[in-house]
């Protein structure tokens, strides 16, 4: 039996094919999965000065109802099950957790939203608050090479297996190997030791920092990481270690490699992490990086 039996992907109202639907599609064809299509519009209304446009949202909902019909058509034609909606709504996150609970699905797809530093500062990206609220593995698109991954990544953190969190890395492994198995694609491990900062990271986003640093640690390090790889047997040439600053030198292995899917854990937030996001959130934002974001069991 397939892994995933019910995928969710939420789109915007501006009625255009993107990577995310092009990605939920072809998963849906090879898993057989039902596939559930929600269009989401935000009501505006901002001290009431842009209230009262009841004519246009009810266009906009028409149009999304009628663009959504006509992509269900196609699908259904190419044997894919599908089931969609519109949904008009001021709290697009609330609505979106809504249907998460009520529809139980087991993955989310969206299409990467990118924002500048600026606008960050100003609000949470909808992005960042999925990865720290939707109860269900997010798969965030940014660009597809094709519709099916061809290279799955598990990005680890192997330095504290006492850590609360350590068996997230089981839960990110076998995440990553779920999807690379029903996509016929190679599975890969990926973790980045940083010694330029003083803090850890997520566990699961691969990295680990400390005052100290050196040669003894990285060595004990990445023999846990080549114990990690062994026990689920993957080969020694998709094994990657890497030292260097942790967000830029995943944007470039991504790159370079051309990683499909970056699998990453996240758990919960430190105030620091909420205001400033996590690496797995600063890594959702590099426009070559398509991740499937893990939540930590609580």
């Amino acid at each position: 039996m397939s892994q995933y039996q019910r995928l969710f992907l939420m789109v915007g109202s501006d009625l255009r094919h993107t990577p995310a639907m092009e990605r939920a599609a072809a998963l849906a064809r090879v898993t057989g999965a039902t596939l559930h299509i929600t269009a989401f519009i935000e009501e505006v209304d901002t001290l009431g000065l842009m209230s009262g446009d009841e004519q246009r949202l009810q266009t906009l909902v028409t149009d999304n109802r009628q663009w959504l019909a006509d992509e269900a058509t196609l699908l259904h034609e190419n044997g894919i099950r599908v089931t969609t909606d519109v949904m008009l709504t001021r709290d697009v996150l609330k609505a979106v957790l809504t249907q998460v609970v009520e529809i139980g699905p087991d993955l989310l797809i969206k299409d990467v939203q990118h924002q500048s530093t600026f606008k960050r500062l100003m609000s949470t990206p909808l992005d960042w608050e999925l990865l720290r609220e939707c109860p269900c593995p997010v798969h965030l698109v940014s660009a597809v090479h094709c519709p099916l991954p061809r290279i799955v990544v598990a990005a680890v953190d192997p330095t504290h297996p006492e850590h609360p969190y350590s068996d997230l890395n089981e839960t990110v492994i076998k995440a990553a190997a779920d999807l690379a198995q029903q996509c016929n694609a190679e599975l890969h491990l990926l973790h980045v030791c940083d010694s330029a900062h003083t803090h850890m990271s997520d566990f699961g986003a691969g990295t680990i920092t400390m005052p100290g640093f050196g040669n003894d640690v990285r060595k004990s390090i990445h023999k846990a990481f080549e114990h990690l790889a062994e026990r689920h047997e993957i080969p020694v040439d998709r094994q990657h270690f890497l030292s260097a600053p942790i967000t830029r030198s995943i944007a470039e292995f991504v790159a370079h490699s051309r990683t499909d899917v970056l699998v990453m854990g996240n758990h919960t937030r430190t105030l620091t992490e909420r205001m400033t996001g996590s690496t797995t959130e600063h890594v959702v934002d590099h426009p070559l990086c398509n991740v499937l974001a893990i939540r930590a069991q609580a």
